[in-house]
């Protein structure tokens, strides 16, 4: 969810209902060396708690002296990544990659439990790949540590988000420990809730992919149940969030969430580039509201 899970976006998620949050992905490296951007990355408000800061790395020591500093702006808790399956970050030995590695785990969330005043909690994946769902091992590891909750996807790294997310497995997890434990995977309608947590036996489901685009499901609504008018006012709040926070960049960085407000209707090829290529706001704005008679004949 890097790049989605930005402080406008969790404000939206959190006024339709979701029970806490979790930063888009923040690197060690940049809150160590201090990238010009972090503050963008880092700033919350108290109406997002609880509130958590995701650090993605595979440096012990270099986790630990960022989440102290992390520490100090006073979030709820502190996460590590270890379920990120994308090639860039696993090639250097971060993210669904540090689960080959359960001593460096071991070593990491040792640290982190001993020097950290709030929680600590972590994401994993099931395993690298099918030859090495280690998810069992790496739940108990992590529960010896210490950590406060566990959040698990049902696939392995290989998988990334293909096939189908392995509810048994997450079932399994959740049996070998007594810390709270997230499923997480295939969670596409309000329905997919009650499901995943009555199969699984977790006290809660994290949402990621199904939200984007579509924070209703946080209110317990499927995007069918919601008007056009409902997904066009969403649109308005969630850019003049985006532009209140980024300035003139707000909305070079809504496109993408634009594109996903307007995936269930069946517009033009045409007509989506002339939104999504505007680069006036108030022009933008005028463009969302003439919509809504195109969307009408338009649903999918």
């Amino acid at each position: 969810m890097d790049g989605i899970t930005t402080h406008p976006f969790r404000l939206l998620t959190r006024r339709h209902g979701s029970a806490v949050s979790y930063t888009e992905f923040v690197n060690a490296l940049d809150v160590v060396h201090k990238h010009p951007r972090l503050e963008e990355h880092l700033s919350f408000s108290d109406e997002e708690r609880p509130l958590g800061y995701q650090i993605l790395d595979n440096d012990p020591e270099r986790i630990l002296q960022a989440a102290l500093k992390l520490q100090d702006r006073k979030p709820d808790f502190i996460d590590i990544n270890m379920g990120c399956p994308a090639r860039d970050v696993c090639s250097r030995g971060a993210g669904a990659a540090l689960l080959k590695q359960p001593d460096k785990v071991k070593t990491i969330y040792g640290l982190l439990t001993e020097h950290l005043h709030i929680p600590v909690t972590a994401k994993i994946r099931l395993g690298w790949d099918d030859q090495q769902r280690n998810y069992r091992d790496i739940a108990r590891l992590l529960e010896d540590c210490g950590i406060a909750a566990l959040a698990i996807h049902g696939r392995t790294k290989k998988q990334a988000y293909q096939g189908s997310a392995d509810w048994d497995a997450i079932a399994e997890a959740k049996s070998a420990i007594s810390i709270p434990v997230m499923a997480n995977g295939d969670v596409k309608t309000c329905a997919d809730i009650e499901r995943l947590k009555q199969h699984t036996g977790c006290e809660a489901v994290m949402i990621g992919r199904a939200s984007m685009g579509n924070p209703w499901i946080f209110s317990r609504l499927d995007r069918h149940q919601v008007t056009i008018r409902q997904v066009l006012d969403m649109m308005l709040e969630h850019l003049a969030l985006n532009i209140d926070f980024y300035g003139p960049r707000g909305l070079i960085l809504f496109r993408k969430h634009a594109i996903r407000y307007l995936a269930p209707y069946n517009i033009t090829r045409e007509l989506r580039l002339q939104l999504v290529t505007c680069e006036d706001v108030d022009e933008f704005m005028r463009r969302v509201e003439a919509l809504e008679p195109v969307l009408a004949e338009a649903v999918l």
